[in-house]
């Protein structure tokens, strides 16, 4: 069975999104989710306004932060009908050899709502069933919660969530994390519910306020400060708290080159450097440092299905807060909203809703 459907496509870089009808149908092993809410990610604006590419040619609908309910089911998907989801931003397949031995996020064939495949601003989406994450919504009621709030979780959550577990942070560690506002918030948030003290560092005050009250135990505006004033002030934070001057986790989340140049700056004796950000500029680093400190630096694309329930967890559990942190807004005023979160005239994660 086909459903009629509009998404809003974009048909050239910077040119106004346009909305277009389409029969939404799902294939065997397919779903069609009715979309509750489809956040609006820095990395949409990437490929809106930076010319960044994607990987299905244009027109294309963007989009990738995507909760809603199963409306339509292919062959083999059938058990899913009726239920409340979030789509995971990235869709391994499942099936090759990188996916047979846990590599699923360097997957070949996986799929990104809104890059590889139809994305979520629209009415609708066909997606893979495999890797679908379900939602309570007994326990999404009794949280407080509606199901297009944790369409967050689909990237701003899920991302900073894996490069937590995957750095190892422990209860009683330091973490650092750069970029306070949107993943970089959330990343504070996953951070403190792992049992670490955060640092959280931005050059917006606003941005600093709000998670310091939400995980933060300590805020630090950068702007102005020289490479070596930032460092000193997490030294005489872990010091005052009595933590290892050591082995911190430093969480670069802001996708900017002086936010990766702060993270850099920041490695001491046996630190993990998590790059969660994206940036096309370029940075200029030692690399002798990694070295020097018997350090590590890793890279996080994106979060295995099968951890979107943990971290899904947190939210449920009352751990980490997405409330305070998104607003909605209608789907078809998506070209004046991407014009007013790139001009930095909203704060909050903007989800788009159909109505």
């Amino acid at each position: 069975m086909s459903i009629d459907a509009y998404r809003w496509l974009m048909a050239a870089p910077q040119e106004p999104l346009v909305k277009r009808e389409f029969l939404a149908t799902a294939g065997p092993g397919e779903v069609v989710v009715q979309v509750s809410g489809c956040g609006v990610c820095h990395t949409d604006l990437g490929y809106y306004y930076d010319g960044v590419r994607t990987n299905q040619p244009l027109p294309l609908a963007l989009g990738h932060e995507i909760s809603g309910y199963v409306v339509e089911t292919g062959a083999g998907a059938e058990s899913w009908k009726g239920k409340a989801v979030i789509v995971p931003a990235v869709l391994p397949c499942g099936e090759c050899d990188l996916c047979q031995r846990g590599l699923t996020t360097i997957c070949r064939a996986q799929k990104m709502p809104g890059n590889d495949i139809q994305g979520g601003f629209a009415s609708h989406i066909v997606v893979p069933a495999r890797g679908l994450c379900l939602v309570d919504e007994q326990r999404l009621a009794k949280a407080g919660l509606k199901l297009w709030q944790v369409s967050v979780v689909a990237d701003a959550l899920t991302t900073p969530y894996q490069a937590v577990r995957r750095a190892g942070v422990t209860p009683g560690s330091l973490a650092v994390v750069i970029g306070a506002g949107g993943v970089g918030g959330y990343c504070v948030q996953v951070a403190n519910a792992f049992g670490a003290k955060v640092v959280a560092i931005d050059v917006d005050d606003r941005k600093l306020e709000a998670i310091g009250k939400y995980g933060a135990a300590k805020t630090v505006n950068s702007r102005g400060l020289e490479a070596k004033q930032v460092k000193q002030a997490v030294q005489a934070f872990a010091k005052e708290q009595g933590l290892r001057a050591t082995e911190w986790f430093i969480f670069e989340c802001s996708g900017t080159s002086a936010g990766q140049q702060t993270a850099w700056n920041l490695l001491v004796h046996g630190a993990t450097l998590s790059v969660v950000g994206f940036t096309m500029d370029k940075v200029e680093v030692r690399l002798s440092n990694l070295m020097a400190f018997d350090a590590r630096a890793i890279g996080n694309w994106g979060c295995p299905p099968e951890q979107y329930p943990a971290a899904l967890d947190l939210v449920l559990d009352g751990k980490v807060q997405v409330a305070p942190f998104v607003e909605a807004h209608p789907l078809s005023e998506i070209n004046s909203i991407f014009a007013a979160v790139h001009r930095h005239e909203i704060r909050a994660r903007v989800v788009l809703q159909p109505r």
